[in-house]
This record gives C-alpha cells, structure tokens and sequence, in this order.
C-alpha cells in the first residue's frame, strides 16, 4: 500500500513537472533530446520531463549599459564616452542556439562600436551631432547581432567627458565668441543709430530752418536748471529765423 501511494506521489510529480507556463513577455524554445523541436508561445505549456527542456526568452525592449570607452577623436583628442543600448529578440530561437549570451555579446560589440565611431569623427561632430553618431553605431551593431536574431531598436550616445584643460580652452572659446557677438552686435547698434541721424539731418537739411529750429530744442533741453550758464555760439543763420517762421 506504501508503495502504491509512493508511486502514484512520483507519477504526479513527474506529470506536474511536465507542466509549464509561459509569460505574456516570453517566448519558451524547447529542445528534445538536445535538439530543437519549436517555440511555444505564452501560456499553458507541456513538455516532456526528461526528454525535453524548455528555455524562456524575454522578448521585451531590454536596455544595456554600455560602460565608459577611453577613444581619441579623428582631431586627435582623448576622451570618455559612454552609451546604452536598447534591444529586443526578435527570434528567440536563433538567440538560445546561435550565442551562450546575447545579451553579453551585444554589448561587446557596442562597445566595440562606440570605439569605432567615436574615433572616426572630431571632437565638434561628436558633441554637436550626437544623434548621427549614435545612428551610425546602431546601424554596426543592428548587422552584427541580426544573426542572433536580437533586433537594436535604439543606441544613445549619453556621457562625453573631456580633459579638464580641454574644458577650459572651450570655455575661453564659448566666452571670446561671446564678447565677438556683443562687439558685433553693439557695432550693428551704432551703425543703424548714426544711419537714423543721417537720415534726420538730411531731412532737416531739405527744410527751411530746420536745422536752426532743432539747435533751439537742443539749447531748451540742456538749459533747465535757471542758475546753469550755457556758452553757445549760434550759427549766422539764426539772425534770419525770425524771417523765416514769418514766411
């Protein structure tokens, strides 16, 4: 009676085992005696103990840390840079039997690739146009990990860290191209100002006392303190305003 209770107990444990479940974000690539057999899909799964082995893959966007790369730019200037990676299996099955660890394997090529890159280009291009680099690392690692079936959805370049003098000799440059901006920009001032006084004087100049008419509102701005002197010598013109506002 023992016996029988005991090996109704191993039956029921060997059909349990048999029994999987597979998530909605898995995929499970079962071998039979070693070899491939298929690709179950999420859900209640049987396998056959003993005979058969289920491995579950993640088949969800799945980020990667791409650690700090010590490069030199094409103007040859050293650097760090580091990235991340987003990838997703697209073929579960080619990711268990075609490499030990893909996840592993993609970030070596990354890294890889980061290199590569990053020191094909100079220093401006990889601070200014970090969305073409990062394209282009997607585009070398995307054809190296495709026969793994792992899909790189997306690679951005994040920390670029420079050399402390190389900080600041850019800092000078960003601050001399400012004060050149200002210079530029007070210069323009200036000459739209002296453009407006020129137009105004030539205007004036076409009207009968017009210049004489503006040295009085000068002289009336300037005097309106009653115990303030004013030393002027007036034009000879002035003797005949009075002739002229009567016309």
């Amino acid at each position: 009676m023992e016996f029988t209770v005991f090996l109704l107990i191993a039956v029921g444990i060997f059909i349990l085992s048999g029994i999987k479940i597979v998530n909605q974000y898995e995929r499970g690539v079962v071998l039979t005696l070693g070899k491939f057999s298929g690709v179950r899909q999420p859900g209640l799964r049987i396998v056959i103990p003993i005979l058969q082995r289920m491995i579950r893959v993640d088949v969800r966007s799945t980020p990667i840390d791409v650690p700090k790369q010590e490069i030199m730019t094409r103007d040859n200037v050293p650097a760090n840079v580091d990235a991340v990676v987003y990838l997703r299996v697209v073929d579960p099955a080619k990711a268990v039997l075609e490499t030990t660890n893909y996840v592993y394997a993609t970030s070596q090529f990354a890294q890889a690739a980061l290199r590569d890159v990053a020191g094909n280009v100079d220093l401006d291009d990889l601070l200014a146009k970090r969305d073409e680099v990062s394209q282009q690392i997607k585009m070398n690692v995307d054809s190296e990990t495709d026969k793994w079936g792992i899909d790189v959805e997306n690679v951005k370049v994040q920390n670029i860290e420079l050399p402390h003098d190389m900080k600041r000799a850019m800092a000078k440059q960003a601050e001399a191209e400012r004060e050149r901006r200002a210079v530029v920009i007070s210069a323009d001032g200036e000459k739209q100002a002296a453009q407006a006084v020129a137009d105004a004087a030539a205007m004036l100049s076409k009207i009968p006392g017009g210049i004489n008419i503006r040295t009085l509102q000068t002289l009336e701005k300037i005097s309106v303190e009653p115990s303030q002197k004013t030393l002027v010598v007036l034009p000879t013109e002035l003797t005949n305003l009075k002739d002229i506002l009567n016309k």
